[in-house]
């Protein structure tokens, strides 16, 4: 199973539909945003997706009820932190902040964003993984991710 994995798009609607555009042609059967959509607009542009996306609440998602509200309308699921999914026979921890969470409400498969930094940490059987800024506020560095859950194989896609 392949899912796209995106962080922090503070409401860029160019990048979202460059970020939609680049998980549809990845073929990605899910995907996961760790955080900072910001407004419910920018959900209207995630739901040209080809695959369902989930996800969790960042710190500048202030409009909580109107981003929930809209995601449900748009058959999205968007939780607050952390979020615990299994997928493909693995343990799936989403997180907006890591720090913010404790060690052990953090399994071994962690996915997360705040930082818009990119961080691809192996640990044994586990997986830190954050595919960076995606918000266009680091010129030159925009990216998503590709995890494979089968092989555990990540793939970053510049943009």
């Amino acid at each position: 199973m392949r899912i796209g994995v995106v962080s922090d798009t503070h409401d860029n609607l160019r990048n979202v539909a460059r970020i939609v555009e680049l998980f549809n042609a990845a073929r990605v059967e899910r995907v996961i945003h760790t955080g900072d959509i910001t407004h419910p607009n920018t959900l209207e542009v995630f739901a040209r997706l080809e695959a369902p996306l989930h996800g969790v609440f960042g710190n500048n998602d202030a409009d909580r009820d109107a981003l929930e509200s809209t995601a449900e309308n748009l058959g999205f699921s968007l939780v607050e932190p952390p979020l615990r999914l299994q997928w493909a026979g693995r343990e799936l921890t989403v997180v907006h902040d890591p720090y913010a969470h404790r060690d052990h409400e953090l399994g071994p498969l962690l996915l997360h964003g705040h930082h818009h930094r990119r961080r691809i940490e192996r640990a044994g059987d586990g997986l830190i993984f954050n595919p960076g800024e995606s918000a266009g506020l680091i010129e030159g560095s925009n990216a998503v991710g590709v995890i494979d859950l089968i092989e555990l194989a990540t793939e970053i896609l510049d943009f």
